[in-house]
């Protein structure tokens, strides 16, 4: 059994990060260790959510790790909190010599999140520099590389904007949340390996929902070490998020901070197959 280790924070309620990525990678059939870098009550979507800091953690448990001599096929991170973090990230990965997967979960809809600096944004993209697989969407590009923000784009804006990203030293990058045409979304990916393009759309579903860019990348590091190519697993995790999606939407029960992706999971094995 393959065995990943994914670093990002714990949001206790909420459906996202950890909550998210633990359940997932291990319904792909993969083992799914954890490095939590912090403890919130619920996302931040919520008011007055509790946090509490694990950055001083990191260390003691990757050396732990280490000790213990244990292996990771894969090192995949989410949200980030800090610099300080960002410097624990490659250090875990120079000591475990794993596969990187990056979502710089820092930024939507033309904005950084809360607390996020263009100064950050910049060492991120250091961090995306060191990474097999990038999982940007377009504003996160936008800040990584300097570019200003724009709702509308081509195919060929995005090519660029692919190269540039893999230029950063990303061996492939894949821009999440991709639209050509009304009434679908997907992915547009650049493999500087072979110097290819790849891309898969499915059906858009004109809501929003906090977390689905978590399922998404959580979905396609969970195929990958199930064996799936880096392509076919990006078109697991397009597919198993509008799943998620959909069936959220038709609960009538739902609630409004997150989707229902236990619901979906039954749909996410038999994709696998």
């Amino acid at each position: 059994m393959k065995r990943i280790v994914t670093v990002q924070d714990i949001s206790a309620v909420g459906k996202c990060s950890l909550t998210v990525a633990l359940p997932i990678i291990s319904a792909c059939g993969v083992e799914c260790a954890v490095m939590p870098t912090a403890v919130l009550s619920t996302h931040t979507q919520f008011s007055g959510f509790t946090f509490h800091d694990l950055t001083d953690e990191i260390a003691p448990i990757t050396e732990h790790w280490k000790k213990e001599g244990l292996t990771f096929d894969a090192i995949y991170t989410g949200y980030l909190g800090s610099f300080r973090q960002i410097e624990l990230v490659e250090k875990l990965h120079e000591t475990f010599g794993s596969t990187l997967i990056v979502d710089p979960a820092m930024a939507d809809n033309g904005k950084l999140y809360y607390g996020f600096t263009e100064e950050f944004a910049a060492r991120m993209a250091q961090l995306c520099g060191k990474a097999d697989l990038i999982l940007p969407n377009l504003t996160e590009a936008c800040f990584m590389l300097g570019r200003p923000y724009t709702e509308t784009y081509t195919q060929a804006e995005i090519r660029e904007m692919l190269r540039e990203l893999c230029a950063l030293g990303a061996k492939r990058a894949a821009l999440t949340g991709v639209s050509y045409e009304k009434g679908k979304v997907g992915f547009e990916m650049y493999d500087s390996v072979t110097d290819t393009f790849s891309s898969y759309f499915g059906e858009h579903l004109p809501v929003a929902y906090h977390g689905t860019g978590d399922i998404f990348a959580s979905s396609c590091v969970g195929a990958m070490a199930r064996g799936k190519s880096i392509e076919d697993a990006l078109k697991v995790a397009v597919d198993y998020t509008y799943e998620c999606v959909r069936l959220t939407l038709a609960d009538e029960d739902r609630r409004d901070y997150g989707v229902n992706f236990e619901e979906a999971i039954p749909y996410l094995i038999e994709r696998l197959k």
